[in-house]
C-alpha cells in the first residue's frame, strides 16, 4: 500500500500533485491542507475526489471530519491533536474509513480501541511537514512496535510515515508494516509519476503484492 499525502511546492498544488501520483499508480490520496480555509479545502477536494473516482483510488480528508460528507470522501485521517477517533466514528458512522496518527504502541492501542481502521505510524525520520510530531522511530522503533502489535493481536494496517524515500522502503516493509505514506519524496521528484511507479514496485518486491 502506498499512500500519498498532498501538499504544494513550486511546481504542483494539491490537485495537480494528486493527479501525477494517480497517473503513476498510487491508489490512496489524503488531502492535507493544514493552513487552508474550509472553502479552499472544498474547492480542491472536489477536484481530488473526481480524480480519485476516475482512477479508482481511496480519497481521505485530513482532520476535517465536517467536510467528509460534503466531499463524498471515503474517510478521514486524524492527527493526535485532532478530533478523537471515537467522536469521529459517531459522526461518520461505520462505513467511513478513519485513520489515526500514532508514535507509540500505546497510541495504536488507544486508536484501535476507539475504532480506527488504520494507523499512520511515525515519523521514520525528521520531516518539515510534520514539525511538531513526536521523536523519530527509525527501523528499530518500527520493529519494536510491530512486534508488540503482533503479540497483542492488533491486525489493523499500520502505515509508516515521515521523511521516507524510495531507498528506505525495503527495510521499513521488513518490520511488518502494511504500507508507506509519503509526500515530499514524490512531489519533489523530477518525475512524480515515474517515482510513484518506482515506489510501488519496491513495495511489491518487499511484501509480495503491493497496491
Amino acid at each position: 500500500m502506498l499512500q500519498f499525502i498532498t501538499h504544494r511546492n513550486s511546481v504542483y498544488d494539491e490537485v495537480s500533485g494528486a493527479e501525477a501520483v494517480l497517473e503513476g499508480g498510487c491508489r490512496w490520496v489524503q488531502l492535507r491542507m493544514k493552513d487552508s480555509s474550509g472553502e479552499e479545502i472544498l474547492r480542491a477536494g472536489r477536484k481530488v475526489r473526481e480524480l480519485c473516482t476516475k482512477y479508482g483510488a481511496v480519497f481521505i480528508v485530513d482532520d476535517h471530519v465536517e467536510l467528509v460528507n460534503a466531499l463524498g470522501a471515503d474517510g478521514v485521517h486524524l492527527g493526535k491533536n485532532d478530533m478523537p477517533v471515537a467522536e469521529a466514528r459517531k459522526i461518520l458512522g461505520p462505513s467511513r474509513t478513519i485513520g489515526a496518527t500514532a508514535n507509540t504502541f500505546a497510541d495504536i492501542e488507544k486508536a484501535v480501541a476507539a475504532g480506527a481502521d488504520y494507523i499512520g505510524l511515525g515519523p521514520f525520520r525528521f520531516t518539515v511537514t510534520k514539525r511538531n510530531l513526536s521523536p523519530v522511530l527509525g527501523l528499530e522503533g518500527y520493529s519494536s512496535i510491530m512486534k508488540k502489535c503482533a503479540e497483542a493481536g492488533i491486525s489493523v494496517p499500520v502505515v509508516a510515515i515521515g521523511g521516507i524515500t524510495a531507498e528506505d522502503i525495503g527495510g521499513i516493509m521488513e518490520t511488518g508494516v502494511a504500507g508507506i505514506a509519503v509526500s515530499g519524496a514524490l512531489l519533489n521528484a523530477a518525475d512524480v509519476s515515474g517515482e510513484t511507479v518506482k515506489m510501488l514496485e519496491k513495495i511489491r518486491l518487499s511484501d509480495g503484492k503491493g497496491e
